[in-house]
């Protein structure tokens, strides 16, 4: 299988040879091409120190194509014809117990660079140019067992880098893997080590974890063992104690249930479709849509728990969780904003919208319109197979009625019928706050009446502007 490598990498491996160091292909690549599945990622590891492998690389690469990726690290890139590769020293790295840092050591065997892997799937290795495979450690065996084990003690591993604690949760969300015994009661031991990773290193296998094929049963690890309780506090605390008379669902499996039917509305990858799988935003918020709920929780009289306002909370809540984690404000944004209005469609059934309502449903989603169908229907976990299929009844109504209104008014894209200008035009106004005054006002009226056109909007213009003079 390793003979269709290109043969740039070939022609690599002779040249590392040529000058008296070892490389070899590391890590992901090998188990991937094990697992037959494709990697574009093609890691190597080297005895050659940095400089040493600059000096080759300036030579494989012809036109001098070659960055800088860590020469502290001892991690240099390079490219040729296309093919790119990543070459690190052979090395060791340790986490002082007070440092968010590693501290990195250069070593001198394949063997020992293995040691230090995270997983024995990712301590595999094809030397090169001999394509002889070094297995030190069983990987292929635990590869066959779909097993999760370090190579060394797991204590001393995640001890070394507490990150692989989150990597371990995220393999079993990316590849259906379980956890070896040992592994994970090291990992429920020493989860609160988590917190000395930067926030922007642990947020980074979180979204690998949710993107991953099995997404669920990394999150239902992370809660077991105790690493959500310091990288995602919010989600452990939706197992609140059920009330008696079970007048509340289990807030948590309903979050991961949402989280399980948004993925299932994904659109298939490549199809061009809205919220093309793996969808981050949807399945943000599909698992966060309803951490407001235990901070609004109320036993009422009668026995009825009430949880009111709970989206208006989640959505800042979801806020602060995602500024900590350090994601960027433009995913932070849409996943609150999901948030907030995962319940407006509530109601509806009972008593449907006028055109109205239906046009701010459509304004307020904005372009996450896609989005909030899908999460809204995900929403819906009833065991009471009348009561799911009213609500998907009503919600395939609600559709309809935008794509009706949609056709007919540009509904994703309402404007007033007079622009700024115009209004000021009409008034004979300087920009101003006035301006602003009469655009609202003018947007109201489209909301409620559809598109007025530009003479009516005028008439009403005028007769708003001396209705608020005469005050």
């Amino acid at each position: 299988m390793f003979r269709a490598l290109p043969e740039e990498i070939h022609e690599l491996g002779r040249r590392f040879e040529a000058a008296g160091h070892e490389l070899a292909l590391v890590g992901g690549p090998v188990r991937d091409a094990v697992l037959g599945r494709s990697s574009a990622d093609l890691d190597f590891t080297t005895s050659a120190r940095p400089a040493q492998t600059e000096e080759i690389l300036h030579g494989w690469t012809r036109d001098g194509a070659i960055w800088d990726m860590g020469r502290d690290f001892g991690t240099l890139g390079g490219v040729r014809d296309g093919v790119r590769v990543e070459i690190t020293t052979y090395r060791t790295e340790t986490y002082d117990p007070a440092s968010r840092k590693p501290e990195v050591a250069f070593g001198d065997t394949l063997e020992g660079d293995l040691s230090r892997r995270d997983f024995t799937v990712n301590a595999m290795a094809v030397r090169l140019p001999s394509l002889e495979l070094v297995d030190p450690f069983d990987g292929l065996g635990d590869l066959a067992r779909t097993l999760l084990r370090t190579p060394v003690a797991p204590e001393q591993s995640f001890a070394d880098d507490p990150l692989r604690m989150m990597r371990a949760v995220r393999f079993v969300a990316q590849l259906g893997f379980r956890i070896e015994d040992a592994t994970a009661d090291a990992i429920e031991e020493l989860a609160e080590r988590i917190a000395i990773v930067s926030a922007e290193r642990v947020r980074e296998e979180l979204v690998k974890l949710l993107l991953g094929a099995h997404p669920r049963g990394g999150l239902e690890l992370m809660t077991e063992l105790g690493l959500a309780a310091h990288v995602l506090p919010e989600l452990p605390a939706l197992q609140l104690e059920i009330d008696e008379h079970h007048h509340h669902k289990d807030v948590y499996e309903h979050s991961l249930t949402v989280l399980d039917q948004a993925i299932d509305l994904e659109s298939a990858p490549g199809s061009g479709g809205p919220c093309e799988r793996p969808d981050l935003v949807l399945r943000l918020s599909a698992l966060l849509h309803d951490i407001g709920k235990p901070a609004t929780r109320r036993f009422e009289p009668g026995g009825e728990v009430t949880f009111r306002f709970h989206e208006t909370v989640g959505a800042k809540m979801t806020s602060k969780r995602m500024k900590a984690l350090t994601f960027d404000k433009d995913t932070t944004k849409k996943v609150a904003r999901l948030v907030e209005l995962h319940l407006r469609f509530h109601g509806y059934v009972d008593s449907p919208w006028t055109d109205s309502a239906v046009r701010r449903y459509v304004t307020d989603a904005g372009d996450l319109l896609q989005h909030l169908h899908r999460l809204t229907r995900a929403d819906v976990t009833t065991r009471n197979r009348r009561k799911a299929r009213t609500l998907a009844r009503a919600y395939d109504e609600l559709e309809a009625r935008i794509d009706h209104l949609a056709e007919q008014e540009e509904i994703g894209r309402i404007r007033p019928d007079l622009d700024g200008n115009r209004i000021m035009e009409i008034l004979d106004l300087p920009p101003g706050r006035e301006v602003g005054e009469a655009y609202k006002h003018l947007l109201e009226l489209r909301m409620e009446h559809g598109p007025l056109g530009e003479e009516r909007a005028t008439e009403e213009l005028r007769r708003w502007w001396a209705d608020r003079e005469g005050r």
